[in-house]
């Protein structure tokens, strides 16, 4: 890749975000598309700061990740009607004007990754989480039919979003056995210092028959080990990355995503 002054540029922001595998598909998406554009990753604290700096220098679109997909909604100029419905946004596009908008791609993504095992309407769906990836993931699982409950370690965090998108809740510690059939993780449990805990005892993943996990790494998060071990079908977390990402791509271009060619990316990047 010749990195020349008129190179566009294309990033993801977030804290941590070391860890990232984005680049890698972008990247790859860029290349295979005879792009003149680089994406790289920006570990920031505060998301107003990396909004303002992509005015500044003209980046080309942003990738948003914990913990900024909500502050970040604040700092545009336009946001599309379903990432306001969800309440959070992953992807920012520097329009020609120079104005900036927003929308979700996580919702696309983990659903799509979900339909690929298991049907959604009708099912008894479990979300663990009450930030911005769980608004996703719940807008998805409802404009899909199914029945959704909202887990979090702050009650008062999940009783707001449950009032939000009209579902039941309850702590982590009180999350019900009886009739669920999806269990989905959306908090950073499993990644960074928390990595190798799951954010549910063991046992719990026994009570569904899919479980997935957003937290990606090069090996299966601790959550989706027990449910290996209790039978469950498990749904890694860069089968949502992968999706979202082919998304983005084709949001901030227009053009139809090399998909194979990020998903094979994403994979060289995953064994290492």
């Amino acid at each position: 890749m010749k990195i020349k002054a008129a190179t566009g540029l294309y990033g993801i922001i977030g804290r941590p975000v070391r860890h990232s595998l984005s680049p890698a598909m972008h990247n790859a998406a860029f290349q295979a598309m005879d792009m003149d554009a680089v994406y790289l990753a920006f570990d920031v604290d505060v998301a107003e700061k990396a909004i303002d700096a992509a005015r500044t220098l003209g980046i080309k679109g942003l990738s948003v990740t914990v913990p900024h997909k909500q502050a970040v909604m604040a700092c545009l100029d336009e946001i599309d009607k379903t990432a306001r419905a969800i309440g959070a946004v992953n992807t920012v596009k520097n329009l020609e004007d120079g104005r900036l908008s927003g929308i979700n791609t996580d919702w696309k993504g983990a659903m799509k990754a979900l339909k690929a095992v298991t049907d959604i309407a009708g099912r008894k769906a479990v979300v663990l989480g009450a930030g911005g990836s769980a608004r996703a993931v719940i807008f998805g699982l409802k404009q899909g039919g199914a029945i959704v409950h909202v887990a979090n370690r702050t009650i008062e965090k999940a009783e707001r979003l449950a009032a939000e998108f009209k579902c039941t809740f309850s702590n982590l510690k009180d999350i019900p056995e009886a009739g669920a059939d999806i269990l989905i993780n959306t908090t950073s449990v499993g990644m960074g210092k928390m990595a190798g805990l799951s954010p549910v005892e063991p046992h719990v993943t026994g009570w569904f028959k899919v479980v997935m996990d957003i937290v990606y790494g090069r090996t299966p998060t601790r959550l989706l080990q027990d449910a290996q071990k209790q039978g469950c079908t498990i749904i890694e977390g860069y089968n949502m990355l992968l999706y979202q990402a082919v998304a983005q791509f084709e949001y901030w271009t227009g053009m139809n995503a090399p998909t194979k060619i990020m998903k094979q990316a994403l994979f060289q990047e995953i064994r290492g």
